[in-house]
């Protein structure tokens, strides 16, 4: 489909770009839940690799005949939207960096749980987490520190959310992950042999590098929110409660970070 230049905010087929940072977001209806937005070159490649559809695209003009041409190839039959960059600027809320552009993609349809775990070794479950920016991270440190699935409470924020997806450089569309409750989560890994780890700041509990927790096959790593941790019933059904060890005086860490630190210790070797 050819390139489209659009003259006012207004202009059909735009709508699902307008005004999507986080306070405009707050006075109207967030994006369709079919859909999703990807910010940027890279992000938008990675999920075009991943096999995600295209619904439409908004490009820099500059863009589209240099550094953006190969996904205005990419997009097929989308529609590849354009305009001068003050009107991109008002449209979206953003203000333009040097390589911009956002996509719309089809959100693919919800992984079957034993799906995510199948051939899984490393897992974590995240219960709660409302921050998608913190969510984000953590997709970004899993992907890299050889966590193969994600598994997300039903009231954790949206992975696919334009934040989370852009923190997270494009890795929630190449890791597995799916949302369960805990209990259901609990079951099936203990079905497939996982050990199950709930990290808190509470006692009992085992220091993060504990001989227990030395040449494991298959380890769930369990992380609730920052205010209030994992709930009293998760926390009832581990195998372990782990504790990162810290300074003396300071006794809690973003949990982006904890997941971070979780993460390289348990990796999978």
């Amino acid at each position: 489909m050819p390139v489209i230049e659009i003259s006012s905010m207004s202009d059909p087929g735009t709508e699902m770009f307008f005004r999507l940072t986080d306070a405009q977001l707050r006075s109207r209806q967030r994006p369709a839940e079919s859909m999703l937005i990807a910010e940027g070159p890279k992000v938008v490649r990675t999920a075009l690799d991943s096999g995600f559809q295209p619904v439409a695209m908004l490009m820099r003009r500059k863009m589209i005949d240099t550094t953006g041409a190969d996904l205005v190839r990419r997009a097929g039959d989308a529609p590849v939207y354009t305009a001068d960059d003050d009107l991109l600027e008002a449209l979206t809320g953003f203000r333009l960096q040097r390589s911009w552009v956002l996509c719309a993609f089809s959100r693919p349809p919800e992984r079957a749980l034993a799906s995510c775990l199948q051939g899984a070794k490393r897992v974590a479950f995240l219960e709660g987490l409302n921050e998608p920016s913190n969510v984000g991270a953590i997709f970004r440190s899993a992907a890299a520190l050889k966590v193969d699935a994600l598994l997300l409470s039903p009231d954790c924020a949206d992975p696919f959310h334009r934040r989370a997806v852009r923190v997270c450089m494009g890795a929630a569309f190449t890791l597995p992950w799916t949302r369960c409750e805990a209990a259901e989560a609990i079951e099936a890994l203990r079905k497939d042999g996982f050990l199950t780890l709930g990290f808190a700041l509470r006692e009992p509990c085992i220091p993060l590098g504990d001989e227990a927790l030395h040449g494991l096959d298959k380890a769930a790593i369990f992380l609730g929110t920052e205010d209030t941790g994992l709930t009293e019933a998760t926390l009832s059904r581990m195998d372990h409660v782990v504790r990162i060890p810290m300074a003396e005086g300071i006794d809690s860490l973003n949990v982006a970070a904890a997941a971070a630190i979780a993460f390289w210790e348990l990796r999978n070797q």
